[in-house]
């Protein structure tokens, strides 16, 4: 399990923004409000990813952002391999991002716990979620908060994108294998 004390002791400046799940609500509670709260894998970093970080940005003042440690991430089953980077390396990737304020992770199947400790504002998850379905969204609406699913701009997947990738690398055996053949 990463540890998030002394991180930023050594390392680059945005490592100060990875914070331990025990001490998120500390760091939720010092953030300006409105608090954006959102979560996931964030497993391949691609233009979807920060273009939907920026959009949950600008609907408040700060953004914390909750990743699903490993062997959660694992339980969605998003496919063999997966994650293929490790939490320290996502956590890392997303703190170094501008509209990112505050990166924390869950190992449960969901981040609810980590949502009623915070007390964000504003939840948001991307398009593929309905609000209906959003975890936390109840809470945060009775607090008189907001939650949002915010429309995809850009058609990327990181499962997609590993597609790809595979493909690529599966293309000179074939040609080898279509020159072998004639």
């Amino acid at each position: 399990m990463p540890t998030a004390a002394g991180l930023g002791a050594l390392g680059p400046a945005f490592e100060r923004k990875i914070v331990a799940p025990r001490d998120a609500a500390r760091r939720a509670a010092a953030l300006p409000r409105p608090l954006v709260f959102t979560n996931g894998v964030f497993d391949i970093l691609h233009r979807g990813h920060v273009t939907y970080l920026a959009r949950a940005r600008a609907l408040g003042a700060s953004l914390l952002v909750a990743l699903n440690g490993d062997a959660s991430a694992r339980r969605l089953r998003k496919g063999p391999g997966r994650p293929v980077n490790a939490l320290e390396d996502r956590m890392a990737l997303l703190a170094a991002l501008e509209s990112v304020d505050a990166v924390t992770w869950f190992d449960e199947d969901t981040p609810a716990s980590l949502i009623a400790a915070c007390r964000p504002e504003v939840l948001v998850k991307g398009g593929d979620w309905p609000v209906a379905r959003i975890v936390g969204a109840t809470e945060v609406l009775a607090r008189g908060g907001a939650v949002h699913s915010i429309p995809f701009e850009h058609q990327h997947s990181s499962t997609a994108l590993l597609r790809r990738v595979a493909a690529a690398a599966r293309a000179p055996a074939r040609r080898k294998a279509r020159r072998t053949a004639r």
